[in-house]
Parts: C-alpha cells; structure tokens; sequence
C-alpha cells in the first residue's frame, strides 16, 4: 500500500491532479492482481489517497512462463502480497498515467504548482538499509523517516528485516513524486518481477526526466533499475552522463558493476560532459574573462570548476529551477566558505526569456546545454535577453549535434526527453550567424567530443564576441 496525503486548501485538489474522485472506491485489474484507489481522507484541510495493491502470487509465478521455470515454493510464497515493490510502481504508473504526465484539464493551473505532499508506505523492501532509502530520495528535496522493521517483535535479538516503513514530506509536483517512486520503488526492491525490453532506457530517461542525470547516485540507480543488465546500463550511464554538468568522479563506486559490464576503454575515456567543461574553461581562458555568469547553471558543478581558475575574480550562476540551486548550494558547500570565497559568488533564480538586470556586466556568459530546453517560439526572447539586453563581451554556447546521435547504441529521437529541437551542424551555423548579424557579435564555431568523419561531433560549440568589445 501507498498513501499521499497533502493540507494544500482545497485539499480536494489532490483528486483533479490524480483524476480519480474523492468519494468514489475504483479498481483497476492489473496481470498479476488488483490495485483498488480509494481516499482514507477528504476534507478541505487535508485529503489522503491510497493506492492498495492485492497481488495474486499465482497469477504472477503463472505468468513466467515456461521459458522461465522455477519449480521453488519462493514462486508462490512469497512478500509479493505483503510489500511494497516494482509490482506496485508498475500499477502507480497505469493508474496514475495522466497524473505522471501532469497533465490536468480540469486545472491546469494546478499542474505546476509544488504541493506539500506526504506520501507513506508502511512496508517497502529496502536492500542496504535506512541509509539507503535517504540517499534516494533527499536529493530530490524529500525530508526522510524511514523506520527499520524488525524481523520478529518477539525475538528482538534477531535483528531488522530487510524492509523499512518509509515516510516521505516535501513540498514538490505531484507529476514529478510519481515518477521518482515509479522509478526509486524498483530500486529499492531491487528485483524487478516484469520482462525487461530493449526499450528499457528510453523508460528510464522518460520517468528520470530532469532529476536523474543530477542525481548523486544516478549510478546506483541504474544499475538496480535495470537489472545490472550490462549492455543497457552502460547505454543509459553515456546517455545520462552527456546531460549531466558533473564530474565524472561522482558516480562513485557503490554498488560497483561486475567487471564484464565496463570495458576498460570505457574506463579511460573521459565523459562527454568533462570533456564540455574542459572546452568552455579553455575558451574562458582564451577570452581573459575575469567575471563569468553561467546562465543554465543547473546543480553548479561548471561552477566548482570557474570558482578554482586563477584570475576569474566574479562568478554567477542562474537557473530556472530552485532545486537546481538548491543542490548547487550543497556542492558548492556554500555556507563553509569563507567570507572572501562567498564574495566571488553569486546564485539566483531567473528565467532566460524574461530580461532581469542582474544578467548584465559580465566579461562572458556560458549557455551550456541549454537553448535545446528551450520551446523554439520562445528562441527570439532568449537571444533578446542575453545578446540584446544582458550583452556581455563574450556569449559560450554549447548544444547537441543531432547527426550524431546514430552513433549511440540504443538512442531513439532526442537526447533526452526534455529537448525541444536538437540541430544538425547547417541549422547550428545558420543560427549562430542570424545571432551574431541581429546583436553586432563575431562568432567562431568549434566541436566537442570524438570526431567522426561522416557525422562530426557529438557537441556543437559557439564562441560569440562583442564586436565592439574586440574593437576596445
């Protein structure tokens, strides 16, 4: 069983955002039982909804089929019908389908709004302890109680049991609570009881949306994901790794692959990501930029990196999102500065397309993986914002190369779900001279990342100067 509860007034809000009424009992037959939504709770102040799971362990040994025999008891006794598993995030995200998508006709207005939700789940299958669970989900912005069960009340001295009551508050989209438990709750269990296709990335990518790729233990949370299942975990660490701003040293080794699952020429090889890092740096360094504003800033790891050159005396990081700021906060480790660090840095919210001052008066302006996030009709307002009105003396931008996405194993359409376009190298070129004609800028295109003869580089990079600037 899962509950989410929230007091945001009308609490009854929580069944337009789930689309299931308060005062109606549903069930939904599932292939390996029945999952029955109901609310405990639903008044103004506070509304509760609960996702009951009756798991049916015949049907579901039934459905192995012969390919796949096993002729334990364990198919049939079992804690399928008692805990919380990937059963029950398979039967959260079919039932709450339209929830995940945050889609809501009836009140749209609701969609985007951060809620004050608590969502609760008395037995949950937690492999590696507490510890584990608070890893998971406190990086997401989730104050964490999970309580360890003991294995029998009776006899204390046999210690826990592998599972916790998980208690999880925060003040968050409900679209995007529903993905991170479809997602977490199969990590957590760790044993994933449905067949496992080739399109198995492009779910994770889809349900990981923007929170995965930045994610602290996105390594961890792969490779339980997916079922250590080599060739796919090593597809979707390439592809998360291209949208992180990270060091590739975070993926540390917890829960470290098998050797056959990272070829050693892997090993060597630096990340995608690194290698932007290393590209804007040097061209920062070339530009003698001495104050730099990374617009886009996300979790703050390009940051890290500006904060340690020698000779940058001022550094800015904007974003949109105020998670993203807030994990930058903890990487940067901002309130262990010393007074003199902190002056050098400055973080705010802001949005690209809405011109705000505090863009102004910086030597350079980094726009790193950021213009594909961007709706195209919107395009115009951001090159207005921060060519026509922040114009600073240099503008670094970075953007996927669409032609060489057939050289990833696996990849189908976009690089992740939330890229609106991805360019080709003509379309790159054509706008970086639109941009540099209408704002008075040179601009001088480069590539990232290993070449191929026929599709160029996986990264497109732009160098845009101030015309006037270089005259000075």
């Amino acid at each position: 069983m899962l509950t989410i509860s929230t007091t945001h007034r009308p609490a009854t809000d929580l069944g337009y955002l789930l689309h299931k009424h308060p005062d109606r009992v549903q069930e939904f037959p599932q292939s390996f039982g029945t999952a029955t939504v109901l609310y405990p709770e639903a008044g103004e102040e506070r509304c509760t909804a609960a996702l009951l799971l009756e798991v049916d362990p015949v049907r579901l040994a039934r459905r192995l089929g012969r390919s796949t025999p096993d002729f334990s008891l364990a198919q049939y006794v079992n804690d399928r019908s008692y805990a919380a598993s990937s059963l029950l995030g398979v039967a959260l995200a079919g039932v709450f389908s339209t929830a995940r998508s945050g889609v809501c006709k009836a009140r749209p207005d609701l969609v985007e709004q951060t809620l004050p939700l608590e969502i609760a789940i008395p037995v949950l299958p937690c492999r590696g302890g507490p510890e584990i669970a608070r890893r998971l989900f406190e990086p997401l912005g989730w104050s964490v109680v999970a309580e360890p069960i003991a294995l029998d009340e009776g006899f204390p001295e046999w210690g826990d049991a592998r599972y916790v009551q998980l208690v999880l508050t925060g003040q968050v989209r409900l679209a995007d609570a529903l993905t991170q438990l479809h997602v977490l709750l199969p990590v957590l269990d760790e044993s994933k009881h449905y067949w496992q296709g080739p399109d198995e990335v492009d779910k994770l990518l889809r349900s990981g949306g923007d929170w995965l790729a930045g994610h602290p233990d996105r390594t961890l949370i792969t490779r339980r994901y997916l079922g250590r299942r080599g060739g796919l975990t090593r597809v979707a660490l390439a592809r998360l790794a291209e949208l992180d701003d990270r060091d590739a040293a975070v993926d540390e080794a917890t829960d470290a692959p098998a050797e056959e699952e990272v070829r050693p020429s892997e090993e060597r090889r630096l990340p995608l990501n690194a290698q932007r890092h290393e590209a804007v740096l040097r061209v920062l360094a070339e530009l003698g930029a001495r104050s730099v504003i990374d617009l886009g800033c996300g979790p703050g790891q390009l940051l890290g990196r500006l904060l340690k050159v020698p000779g940058i005396d001022r550094v800015a990081g904007c974003d949109v999102s105020t998670r993203a700021l807030q994990q930058a906060v903890r990487r940067l480790q901002v309130d262990r500065m010393t007074e003199r660090q902190a002056d050098r840095l400055e973080l705010f919210q802001g949005a690209l397309t809405y011109e705000d001052p505090r863009f102004g008066g910086y030597d350079a302006a980094v726009l790193m993986e950021v213009v594909e996030h961007v709706d195209a009709p919107r395009l115009d307002a951001l090159e207005r914002v921060v060519f026509g009105a922040a114009r600073p003396g240099a503008v670094v931008v970075t953007t996927p190369n669409r032609e060489y996405n057939v050289l990833y194993e696996g990849l189908r359409g976009r690089r992740h779900p939330d890229h609106r376009f991805e360019w080709d190298r003509p379309e790159f070129a054509a706008w970086c001279e639109r941009v540099a004609a209408t704002y008075g800028y040179d601009v001088e295109r480069r590539g990232v990342g290993e070449s191929d003869e026929t599709h160029g580089t996986p990264t497109q990079l732009a160098v845009f100067t101030r015309k006037e600037a270089t005259d000075a």
